[in-house]
């Protein structure tokens, strides 16, 4: 065998041996980020490392770990030097273009199509926008030790050893980090139950009608509309209706809303109608459906998102 055949070959062989941890590795760099593009640079370095010490890679530990320690270690030095990515409504303060904001996921880079319905649930629940937002509360170790304890179940002494730390470290950090990263939300549905889909259908055909008591309707009381990077955000369903009907719905025929999926919630890729008759992107809107109807919508802004959604 040759030197390059030599090189082929170990090549391969790492990639069989961790190409299948790529997609789970992107959502805990995703959760710990609150980026896309973040997560997926952190995980491009996560592989040239891995590569790297590939020759030294002895197998005391399973690949999935060895990954996992490597990439934690490169989204605790992303997070420290980054900072945190809100959502609007989780600022104490209006702070404008300063801050770099939370973005969403789309659900088939993260949520493997060939797992089973309850690992699906699982990973759909755990990249949610408003768990993922609570998360950028966290000081960056604590954001790490609660995704690896509670999301990934982790033993408090796998993720000790991970980490370089004690067990009681590890439980002391996953207390506080519970504490503090509450969801606001913790009653969002399935989006793939039929009522479901059947109420984000309805308002689909509200939003691109300009049908605004349809679209009230469908929210609750209490729901919270956002539009980063703008930095407003709106609480509650007069506050909604009056900024939807005098801003967002200027006529009907102005709106065009295709289906896609984000942060393991139902989302709708926004394109407005220019004066020429064109189709712009516009923005993607992330909706949290509950029993009692939408709580939040989401929309970030801008045609940027729609490449990784597999849009125009």
């Amino acid at each position: 065998m040759t030197i390059l055949e030599g090189m082929a070959t170990e090549t391969d062989e790492f990639a069989r041996r961790t190409d299948p941890y790529r997609r789970e590795l992107l959502a805990f760099a995703y959760r710990m980020l609150g980026s896309l593009h973040d997560a997926e640079d952190a995980v491009q370095e996560t592989y040239l490392r891995a590569w790297q010490g590939y020759g030294g890679f002895a197998g005391r530990s399973s690949e999935r770990t060895w990954l996992y320690r490597i990439a934690t270690n490169v989204c605790l030095r992303a997070a420290e030097r980054q900072g945190r990515r809100p959502l609007p409504a989780g600022l104490d303060t209006v702070v404008g273009d300063r801050v770099r904001w939370l973005e969403p996921v789309p659900d088939a880079l993260v949520v493997p199509a060939d797992s089973d319905p309850e690992t699906a649930v699982a990973v759909r629940t755990s990249i949610r926008l408003a768990f993922v937002a609570a998360l950028q509360h966290l000081p960056a170790r604590q954001r790490a030790v609660l995704i690896l304890r509670d999301v990934l179940a982790w033993s408090a002494a796998e993720v000790a050893d991970l980490l370089g730390t004690t067990v009681a470290s590890v439980t002391s950090a996953l207390q506080r980090a519970r504490a503090r990263a509450r969801p606001p939300i913790d009653d969002i549905l399935e989006p793939s139950e039929p009522a479901v889909r059947a109420r984000v259908d309805r308002y689909a055909t509200a939003f691109e009608n300009a049908d605004l008591d349809t679209l009230i309707a469908l929210m609750r009381q209490d729901v919270v509309w956002e539009m980063p990077p703008l930095p407003e955000w709106y609480t509650g369903r007069d506050a909604v209706r009056r900024f939807v009907g005098g801003t967002v719905f200027p006529g009907p025929q102005t709106w065009r809303a295709t289906h896609t999926a984000a942060n393991g919630q139902p989302a709708l890729a926004l394109y407005r109608r220019t004066p020429g008759g064109a189709w712009e992107p516009h923005g993607i809107q992330v909706l949290a459906p509950t029993p009692d109807g939408f709580a939040s919508v989401v929309t970030f802004l801008g045609p940027t998102h729609f490449e990784a959604f597999g849009l125009d």
